[in-house]
């Protein structure tokens, strides 16, 4: 007899579905598993039969089992078949009644004692299954609230796998597991610590929140102890919340990094990572063996912060080119090319020189000319050329920290944040793709940053004076309309392009980095 029921495979942050046959037939005890699978699903048989006897589910009879994960062509990985292979094989004994099994989805791994362990890559799975018209999918009590933020789909938390049986019967009824994920991400308040503890810092913090409201990437260049990583920090807090499209598009990723929030749960919160600067390329890229998203795609639509930007390797900063223009990372491997999404938002921070104090006022320099210069090389011109806001830091005097009144709170700065964002999602609507000022196709820019003619004059004299890169150049007119979004003025100004132009210190060529 034959038995069918579905699973999925993933495929970079997506999923595609699976096919389980099983066809058992009275004979020589045997177990045979084709399809493509990989160690971990080959060692399943052993799992599988181990857990179908402890959970009471005996047979007097010998059966040749075959297990067929079709298409045949695509690799299988992992312990999620098992529960689907148990099932199927219940079925093809006859051991399970139930006319119904092809109408379900299956995903776990089994104990030997027959309990139903969490999986990775749960999100996906289930998109695809709903995809394809599954009635339902029966999936680990642990992964259940992850699965369940997929509308349009039952998901059946099982526990065991006599669970499992028991409710493909009729014998036992469960309840669908429902998540309201539009109130968990509209309850989203921000988080991190506040901005009012920044004292002074008036025009960084001023850039931080231009940056933040267009999507900009930004780099802060100072002194040690001048306040960048402390800023860096706070810079969750005034995040906008994401859409519903946003919160499950960030999920999927997590969930097949195995690296959901809280051990198991989806993300509502925009991401923040802050990977070490001993970080290799494959980590901040994503690869390996077997491909799995790096920090940039674990950062996708939310921060992803360098500090000791100087220091990273070389080959690792350089790998952040592609995915800082096109927004998706394309790592190939042997086994397959992959397409992972990275649209975020890059916040940097570096010492000018290896002591640290070049240019500083209160402190003396220790390194030569060629140091200074070597140091700050280790950042290439391409790579800077597609940061969009390169400021200054300086640091507050001690003497000063008692005097200075508490910063503007982040609960205000992220009112005028989420403002501005309203405004952009307005403007882009119908273009897919595109949610920020950040995100603005070159083609589009005459168009959406309309420059009065003041404005006009002023930034060709700014192209003159500078020598702007033509990336510069477009990225100059993104962040302008970032400040006039903030201002809620429909046209770009002359104050709109100088801040701007102001904020690409590197390209000014002043020899100072303090604003």
């Amino acid at each position: 007899m034959v038995a069918r029921c579905y699973s999925g495979a993933i495929n970079g942050v997506d999923a595609s579905a699976v096919e389980i046959e099983v066809s058992s037939s009275k004979g020589t005890s045997s177990f045979a598993i084709v399809g493509l699978p990989d160690t971990a699903v080959k060692e399943a048989k052993d799992r599988v039969s181990t857990a179908l006897r402890n959970s009471g589910f005996r047979s007097k009879d010998e059966y040749a089992v075959t297990v067929n994960l079709a298409p045949a062509d695509v690799r299988k990985e992992g312990p999620i078949y098992d529960l689907p292979i148990a099932v199927a094989l219940l079925k093809a004994t006859q051991r399970l009644r139930t006319e119904e099994l092809s109408e379900y989805a299956l995903v776990g791994e089994l104990s030997l004692s027959g309990g139903v362990r969490r999986v990775r890559g749960i999100i996906p799975i289930v998109v695809e299954m709903r995809r394809i018209g599954r009635r339902a999918v029966l999936v680990p009590e642990e992964n259940a609230e992850e699965a369940s933020v997929v509308p349009g789909i039952d998901v059946i938390p099982v526990r065991t796998l006599g669970e499992a049986v028991k409710f493909l019967s009729g014998e036992l009824e469960i309840e669908p597991h429902s998540t309201d994920l539009a109130s968990l991400v509209a309850a989203d308040e921000g988080h991190g610590d506040d901005f009012a503890d920044v004292k002074g810092q008036e025009s960084i913090r001023k850039a931080v929140e231009v940056a933040v409201a267009g999507g900009h990437n930004l780099l802060m260049i100072g002194s040690p102890g001048s306040g960048k990583t402390m800023i860096a920090r706070r810079i969750p807090s005034i995040l906008p919340p994401m859409s519903v499209e946003e919160a499950l598009e960030v999920s999927k990723i997590h969930s097949v990094a195995g690296r959901e929030k809280g051990g198991g749960m989806f993300v509502t919160s925009r991401p923040f990572r802050a990977p070490h600067h001993t970080v290799s390329s494959i980590g901040l890229l994503g690869g390996g063996t077997k491909p799995v998203p790096g920090e940039v795609s674990l950062a996708h639509r939310g921060v992803l912060f360098l500090d000791e930007f100087a220091e990273f390797p070389r080959p690792a900063l350089e790998v952040l080119r592609q995915p800082l223009e096109d927004g998706h990372v394309s790592v190939s491997r042997a086994a397959a090319a992959l397409d992972f999404p990275s649209r975020f938002m890059l916040v940097a921070a570096m010492n000018p020189c290896p002591c640290g104090y070049y240019n500083d006022p209160t402190h003396e320099c220790r390194c030569n000319q060629r140091q200074i210069l070597k140091y700050q090389r280790r950042v290439s011109g391409p790579l800077l050329d597609r940061i969009d806001i390169q400021c200054g830091v300086a640091a507050v005097k001690p003497d000063d920290l008692d005097s200075l009144k508490s910063g503007e709170p982040s609960a205000a700065i992220r009112t005028r944040v989420v403002a501005a964002r309203a405004l952009q999602r307005e403007r882009y609507r119908g273009m897919p793709g595109i949610s920020t000022n950040a995100d603005a196709k070159s083609r589009d820019l005459k168009d959406i940053c309309r420059l009065d003619e003041k404005a006009a004059r002023k930034f060709r004299e700014q192209l003159e004076r500078l020598q702007f890169s033509a990336r510069a150049y477009d990225r100059v007119l993104r962040v302008a309309r970032t400040c006039a979004d903030l201002e809620g003025r429909a046209d770009v100004t002359e104050d709109d392009v100088f801040r701007a132009a102001q904020y690409r210190q590197l390209d000014n060529g002043s020899d100072s980095f303090w604003a």
